[in-house]
């Protein structure tokens, strides 16, 4: 018994050591199998989150950019905000000089008041010439038949006058021989000439009469014809007046726009937003049109993504995304796809490419995406445009 057990300094016997090299191997190739299917584990969990998953870093915030402009010329007065300044819709932010623009507005009222004068007297002038038109186209009918009576009459008696001449001429030539006889009395002969002569005198009367009625009678109906014309009279007048109405009606118009370019000195923030880009200073003399400032509302932000045409296979509108800005560490927003652009980004620039060429080489062209945030997701407003981001769109 003593003698089997190994003495100090003397080997194992050799039976011992193949048993703890066989437990050693085994144990070895258990590790091995176990980092191997650690490793392919590893593996398919990377291959089912990647495939999952679209990611670019060409992608960056976009926003609005509200360019606020002069819409008057003239010397700016007062600049009331600075840059990166945050202001309301409405806030004032330039002020131009209003004293030329005023002068303007008082030259245009008093240009209203002398035009609704004039049209006020013209539209009184309508009626009186209708009234006055209608009465005398009245009285020169009741002339023209006074004188056409009168007419009348003085032809009866030039006839009447005529019938008289004829019967004492007749009187007279009976009278001759019957003097020359001395069948009747050179008184009763004188008598007969006398009444003859008178006669005549009458019928030359008559027939003055009667051109001085004819006369009359023409120049009746000259004055009812021009009494006639009293409807042309007031439409002349009325057409004045519509005229002076239309002039009024210009004036307001002239007034309402000088009272507009006084308004418009004071040039007022369009939305809310962060003041940007400020060229404009105090002193300095402006065009109408002239750009001042710009305006960047920060509550209205996208992400604009431009994925390569072979990413865009499963990429839909809806999908949920992470975006990652660099400004902030990596700091990770959320949003979602809003909408894929109709053209690739090459199309919209300013010299697109002529693949009509010979020497054409295929290159993979990027689509623009556009990625909205989550309500909340930004409530401090850190997103600024222009920042680069790395968005990544899940797809599964």
């Amino acid at each position: 018994m003593a003698d089997s057990q190994p003495r100090a300094g003397e080997e194992a016997p050799p039976r011992m050591g193949l048993r703890a090299r066989l437990r050693r191997s085994r144990r070895a190739r258990v590790v091995l199998v176990v980092a191997v299917l650690a490793v392919l584990l590893a593996a398919f969990l990377a291959w089912r989150h990647f495939a999952g998953r679209e990611s670019t870093d060409d992608a960056q915030v976009d926003g609005h950019v509200n360019p606020v402009a002069a819409r008057v010329g003239g010397t700016v007065a007062a600049v009331l905000v600075e840059d990166n300044q945050q202001v309301e819709a409405g806030t004032l932010l330039v002020r131009i000089d209003p004293r030329d623009y005023a002068v303007a507005v008082a030259r245009a009222q008093a240009d209203l008041a002398e035009n609704e004068a004039s049209a006020k007297a013209a539209s009184t002038t309508v009626p009186l010439t209708s009234t006055t038109s209608s009465s005398q186209e009245t009285a020169a009918v009741s002339e023209v038949a006074a004188a056409e009576a009168r007419h009348a009459a003085s032809e009866a008696q030039l006839r009447e006058a005529q019938a008289r001449e004829r019967l004492t001429a007749e009187d007279v030539e009976r009278f001759k021989p019957l003097l020359a006889k001395d069948e009747v009395s050179k008184q009763q002969f004188d008598a007969a000439v006398a009444a003859a002569d008178a006669a005549r005198a009458a019928r030359e009367a008559a027939e003055a009469e009667a051109v001085a009625a004819d006369r009359a009678v023409e120049a009746a109906q000259a004055r009812l014809a021009q009494a006639r014309t009293g409807h042309e009279q007031v439409g002349i007048a009325s057409a004045r007046a519509a005229s002076a109405a239309a002039k009024v009606e210009m004036a307001r118009a002239a007034l309402e726009q000088a009272q507009l370019n006084l308004s418009y000195t004071d040039v007022k923030a369009p939305v809310r937003g962060v003041v940007s880009r400020r060229t404009v200073e105090v002193g300095q003399i402006v065009q109408a049109g002239q750009p001042l400032l710009a305006l960047v509302p920060l509550e209205d932000v996208w992400i604009t993504a431009n994925f390569k045409e072979s990413q865009l296979k499963q990429i839909r509108p809806g999908q949920r995304v992470d975006i990652s800005v660099d400004a902030y560490g990596g700091r990770t927003f959320h949003g979602h796809v809003d909408s894929i652009a109709a053209a690739t980004g090459a199309r919209f620039s300013l010299l697109p490419p002529e693949n009509a060429t010979g020497n054409y080489v295929k290159v993979v062209q990027r689509v623009p995406v556009k990625i909205v945030l989550d309500q909340g997701t930004d409530p401090e407003h850190l997103l600024r445009p222009g920042m680069s981001v790395v968005p990544t769109v899940y797809i599964r």
